[in-house]
């Protein structure tokens, strides 16, 4: 059993959805699947450390044999074992690592040294980047909206705003067409300078959608740019807005523009947990 000695190239970052890869590493699992790393793989995987798009769907085909993917995670290696998702040990970048992609597939898997096609669902890919894209242009309009309510000046984002999103960010899930997005706005972003006790909800809810339909109708570009091809390359989100062009980073897959949506809209919903205000934001990327 080999393992592999360099991190995966990855080319979904180039929007691609198809390609061919060397079989690093191969084990069967005892539920029946296997674990298949590739020197090289079009499939976004889901990584533990920020899950927020999920794993792409498809299939590895092996001689003329179709794997369907039943998972793809981020996965390490120290050359003596595979770890998957929560079980990396390390951070990324360690000295004496890899990070891999991990594929894992239904059925006995291929032999180490073989060449195997990857294949895509293009349909889910389509509905995560636009949600994706919908999530970064949401949140900058968010901020934008929430500008007037520091007292204090925070730290900014990619267009010169008080980062709200980064500040108050709880988890968020890049759905099809769309996120949710969990704020907190507890003591630590009060103290930051936020005025939690001025936020009118339906005001700024107004405002990011009057903002993010000015996005829309301007067909802003959006582009990834990269460091490299490896999997553990820095990838960032530009987006050429009207207001700026913003560069965030990102390792997910997005749309080519803004304008491959007809609509991108939030719906804010403010809660409470034990005290703790909570606010709550569905993005929806109409095409």
């Amino acid at each position: 059993m080999t393992l592999p000695t360099q991190d995966t190239r990855v080319t979904y970052a180039a929007g691609a959805t198809r390609g061919d890869g060397v079989v690093l590493h191969a084990e069967s699992r005892h539920d029946g699947t296997a674990v298949v790393v590739l020197d090289s793989t079009p499939a976004h995987p889901v990584d533990a450390g920020w899950p927020d798009q999920g794993p792409d769907h498809g299939h590895l085909v092996v001689d003329g044999r179709e794997l369907p993917l039943v998972d793809c995670v981020v996965a390490a290696t120290d050359g003596k074992q595979l770890f998957l998702g929560h079980d990396i040990p390390v951070a990324k970048g360690t000295e004496g690592w890899s990070f891999v992609v991990a594929h894992v597939v239904d059925g006995a898997p291929p032999a180490e040294g073989s060449t195997v096609s990857v294949v895509i669902d293009e349909a889910r890919r389509r509905s995560l980047s636009a949600g994706h894209t919908a999530c970064h242009a949401a949140s900058l309009a968010l901020n934008q909206a929430m500008s007037a309510l520091w007292k204090k000046e925070p730290r900014l984002d990619a267009l010169g705003e008080p980062d709200f999103d980064a500040l108050a960010i709880s988890s968020s899930t890049i759905t099809e067409y769309g996120s949710l997005d969990i704020y907190r706005m507890g003591k630590s972003l009060r103290r930051k300078g936020f005025l939690t006790q001025e936020l009118d909800v339906g005001a700024v809810q107004s405002s990011t959608n009057e903002t993010l339909a000015s996005w829309v109708d301007s067909g802003a570009r959006v582009a990834i740019e990269r460091d490299g091809d490896l999997l553990t390359d820095r990838r960032y989100w530009v987006c050429t807005l009207p207001t700026g062009s913003a560069r965030i980073p990102c390792g997910g897959t997005h749309a080519g523009s803004l304008s491959e949506c007809t609509a991108i809209t939030v719906a804010l919903e403010l809660n409470d947990d034990d005290g703790t205000p909570v606010l709550r934001m569905v993005t929806t990327a109409a095409v």
